[in-house]
């Protein structure tokens, strides 16, 4: 169900609410948390909105979208959606459209519609702040998540992420490689048991959770690590043999290769956004090793 409320006020769009949620016979007390969404480019909020309805299952939360639409305007208004039961997945859904000089003041308009003693996290798929966790509405969240991949220049957006860090900061590309590193790790817990003398990591050039895989790398090993474009794949060279993890770029499949060794098969799945945001807001603690990666990025060697 969706109601549209044009030129009204954050008072009338609870009321709406809380409206549609008796006669649909939802309560808030099943919510785990608030996920604010501030995205300005309109298809990839809603494309946004689907990936938090999607990832409601596992975490049923209050999704506030929030854009800002010709700034510069004398028209000051809030139009807005509401929506509940199935255009909501297991949560609710408030899309807010700030008009005028309310598109500079996101945070004031959104307080109205925060639950109580919940965690608040916040999600920009495209354009985020330097600085997350000073910007009006991360100071709002306890977990604030970006995604480099949807950036113009996804390389130099990941590489930026590093100078506004604070704990509690995450990006997508981060999560988009977490079946990737659990394979590596797991593939290194098996004889020689030697250390890692080189790494390289090879893909698409526009791929930023290649580089944060690059840097994570720099970052646990003493030797070289290198970023080419190419296929996609990641090789890690010990003394006695090499480690390689592939998968075509549009595959399902990847191929576990090692020295003197039979290839292994394994699932691995390009991870859809949901799955990614389902991960981002089930940890709300500090992500130490992330940051290390981010750090990490500065030691890699580009072809």
């Amino acid at each position: 169900m969706k109601v549209n409320l044009l030129d009204t006020s954050t008072t009338a769009v609870n009321k709406k609410l809380d409206e549609l949620r008796e006669e649909a016979g939802v309560v808030t007390m099943g919510r785990v948390g608030t996920l604010i969404i501030k995205c300005d480019n309109q298809t990839l909020l809603e494309e946004s909105i689907e990936a938090a309805n999607g990832a409601s299952h596992e975490h049923p939360s209050r999704v506030i979208a929030v854009t800002g639409v010709d700034a510069d305007s004398d028209d000051v208004r809030l139009d807005a959606q509401v929506r509940v039961g199935g255009d909501a997945g297991a949560g609710e859904v408030v899309a807010l459209r700030l008009t005028g000089q309310l598109a500079g003041h996101a945070d004031s308009v959104v307080i109205p519609f925060l639950l109580p003693d919940i965690p608040v996290v916040v999600w920009w798929p495209d354009v985020a702040p330097p600085a997350p966790a000073q910007d009006p509405l991360g100071k709002l969240a306890i977990r604030r998540i970006t995604d480099a991949t949807n950036a113009d220049d996804p390389l130099s957006a990941i590489k930026n992420r590093l100078p506004g860090y604070t704990p509690g900061d995450t990006d997508l590309a981060w999560a988009r490689i977490t079946y990737w590193r659990a394979l590596l790790t797991s593939s290194l817990d098996q004889r020689p048991y030697e250390p890692i003398d080189s790494a390289l990591v090879s893909g698409l050039r526009n791929e930023p959770a290649l580089d944060v895989m690059a840097g994570w790398l720099a970052s646990r090993i003493d030797g070289p690590v290198r970023r080419v474009v190419g296929e996609l794949k990641v090789e890690l060279e010990r003394k006695t043999e090499t480690i390689t993890l592939s998968r075509p770029q549009e595959g399902t499949t990847a191929t576990l290769s090692r020295t003197g060794k039979p290839d292994a098969l394994v699932p691995l799945a390009r991870r859809e956004t949901r799955e990614c945001l389902a991960e981002d807001m089930r940890r709300l603690d500090a992500d130490e090793v992330y940051h290390a990666a981010l750090g990490g990025i500065s030691k890699v060697q580009y072809a």
